[in-house]
Parts: C-alpha cells; sequence; structure tokens
C-alpha cells in the first residue's frame, strides 16, 4: 500500500507542528529495497523529501519506535517475519553534492598540499562521489567506484577496497541524533578500524552527510582508473546475480574468500541462496532465495570456516528484522 503524507506532527523540541512533505509506504515489501532481492515487509517506510523533512519525521516518531535508515540496501538483510518501527530510505533524497568553499573551522591543511573539501549527502551513491570528484579534477577517491552502496553506508563502515578507505579521506561528518537535532563532529570523535566505526561516547545517530578532502591532480588519469577499477569488479565478482557484496570481512593477513573456498563451500546452496561459483565471499540469490535461505547460509558458512579453520569470520552484512 502506497500513500502519500501531508501529516502535521507533534515537534518533540517544542517548536509547535510541522507538516511532514516526503511519502509513507506501509507494509512495503523490502525486497524491492535490498540488493539480495529477498526478505519481508516494513510495518512503514518513509521516503523522505530532503534533510529538513527528515529532521521532522525523526522528531515526530516516539523514542520507544525502533528506525532504520536504510540507502541502497547493498549489505541488508530483512528476515522474512519482516520489520517493525520505521524504515527511511535516503538513496536519491539526500543527494547533494558539491565542492564547498568554506572550512568549517577544520584544521588548516600543510601548506604543500592543494586539496578542496567535497560535501557529499549521505544518500548519494558512492560511485557517483567519485566520478564526480574525477570531473573535478581531484584524486584520491576513485575506490569509491567499486563500492556499491551509498555515502550513509560507506560512512557507517568505513567501506573500502581496492587499497582505499572511506574515512581516510574524511575531514568531518554531519549526523541526525534521534532527538531530530543537526551535529557536525571531527574524525577525531570516534574510533575506526577495518569495517568499523563506533562513536567513542556512544549515541544513537546516524550520518547525513559528509566532507571528504581530496587533492587536486589529473583528473584524467583519476577517470582511467575509475574505469579500470570497474573491469576489475565485473570480471570478478558475480555482479549479474543479486547479491549483497562482500558477506563477512577479511581476517588480519588473510581473505575470506579464500578460508570459504579452501572448506569446499564454493559452489554450496540452501534452498535459493548460493556461495558465489565466481566468488566465494559472495552469497547470491539464485531466484527464489528466501532471506532465511539466505541467512541460514550465511551461518552454515560461518561455522564450517571456524571448525575447519578455527578462524571465526566476522560478517559484514546487517541482518534485521523478526524471523518467521
Amino acid at each position: 500500500m502506497r500513500h502519500d503524507c501531508r501529516m502535521s506532527e507533534p515537534d518533540i523540541a517544542g517548536g509547535g507542528a510541522a507538516v511532514l512533505r516526503g511519502r509513507f509506504l506501509y507494509n512495503e515489501p523490502m525486497a524491492r529495497h535490498v540488493s539480495w532481492r529477498a526478505g519481508g515487509a516494513a510495518q512503514r517506510v518513509y521516503i523522505p523529501a530532503d534533510l529538513e523533512d527528515l529532521v521532522w519525521l525523526i522528531r515526530s516518531v516516539p523514542l520507544r519506535e525502533g528506525i532504520h535508515m536504510v540507502g541502497l540496501g547493498s549489505n541488508l538483510l530483512v528476515r522474512d517475519g519482516g520489520v517493525s518501527g520505521v524504515v527511511i530510505l535516503l538513496h536519491g533524497v539526500l543527494r547533494k553534492l558539491a565542492i564547498e568553499s568554506r572550512t568549517h573551522g577544520l584544521p588548516p591543511v600543510p601548506p604543500d598540499r592543494d586539496s578542496v573539501l567535497v560535501y557529499a549527502q549521505a544518500g548519494v551513491a558512492t560511485p557517483k562521489l567519485a566520478r564526480f570528484s574525477a570531473n573535478h579534477n581531484l584524486v584520491g577517491g576513485e575506490f569509491w567506484a567499486g563500492i556499491p552502496g551509498t555515502v550513509g553506508g560507506a560512512l557507517a563502515m568505513n567501506a573500502g577496497c581496492y587499497g582505499g578507505e572511506t574515512w581516510d579521506r574524511l575531514a568531518q561528518v554531519e549526523t541526525l541524533d534521534r532527538l531530530g537535532q543537526i551535529n557536525e563532529r571531527l574524525p577525531t570523535d570516534y574510533v575506526t578500524g577495518y569495517r568499523h566505526v563506533a562513536l567513542k561516547q556512544p549515541h544513537q545517530e546516524w550520518f547525513v552527510g559528509a566532507w571528504f578532502r581530496l587533492d587536486r591532480g589529473d583528473g584524467a588519469a583519476s577517470r582511467e582508473t575509475i574505469k579500470r577499477l570497474l573491469k576489475t569488479r565485473i570480471a570478478a565478482q558475480p555482479l549479474q546475480t543479486p547479491n549483497a557484496g562482500s558477506v563477512f570481512r577479511n581476517p588480519p593477513g588473510d581473505h575470506a574468500a579464500r578460508l570459504i573456498e579452501s572448506c569446499g563451500l564454493k559452489g554450496q546452496a540452501i534452498g535459493g541462496a548460493q556461495v558465489s561459483e565466481k566468488h566465494a565471499n559472495f552469497i547470491v540469490n539464485t531466484g527464489h532465495a528466501s532471506a532465511t535461505d539466505i541467512e541460514r547460509l550465511i551461518e552454515h558458512v560461518e561455522n564450517t570456516v571456524e571448525a575447519r579453520t578455527n578462524v571465526r569470520l566476522i560478517r559484514e552484512v546487517r541482518i534485521i528484522g523478526e524471523r518467521q
């Protein structure tokens, strides 16, 4: 069921009432919004009109109710029993992408570095950020072309590939907290690592934008690098079949795909979910997989690898919702 929403909601910050300008969808199949193309329905999905509208929506949701932010859904599995609370779709909504002129009070860069701040909101696809940077003769962000997600997701997990990581280029983030307040934070406010990001002082909030510092350079060379990385990705990954990218983090000094393949798991299937024949760290939907099939196969891979190699793989993918 789909309905336009023009609801007047209470402002818990005490500023009166606001009219939401986005859209609510009810009992929305989340298979439409995740790259695995499987999973249950969300009680309520909200598509905000812009960042200001998102702020009012967060302020209107009771604090006891769960909120899930979703970008491209390329790193997410929603269980077949569905998900309660409010799911908020950001891709294509928070889409501002621009060269910044102000410094936001950031520490000065070394005089020998010719750099520029690029502002990207959370709903911008990371490949678009890579192309935008290259087209403005900026270098260092080419790796984003190989990440099938949004800026918000890349920030949340320090996404990276081909030797680059998102937080290596980060100057400052913009967040929205559970009370509907916008904050600007520095990287020093966080503990970051390989596929890991956490506030030093835990507080429920979401990334809604970021400023990245990139160096001026050869845009043509940058665009050629992007083309080469995309060719490598196409050759190595099962992009023609629904998947969520890498399922597991690489263990220190090793690769999850090598461990999975060494255990004879390549090609193994549960229902419609299969460990990819092309890349063992991908689980693909062969056409009729349920979220339960996918989750059971993830667990099977974890348990088998641990039993045979004594390495417990850590998931990159996020699983939400209720089991059916």
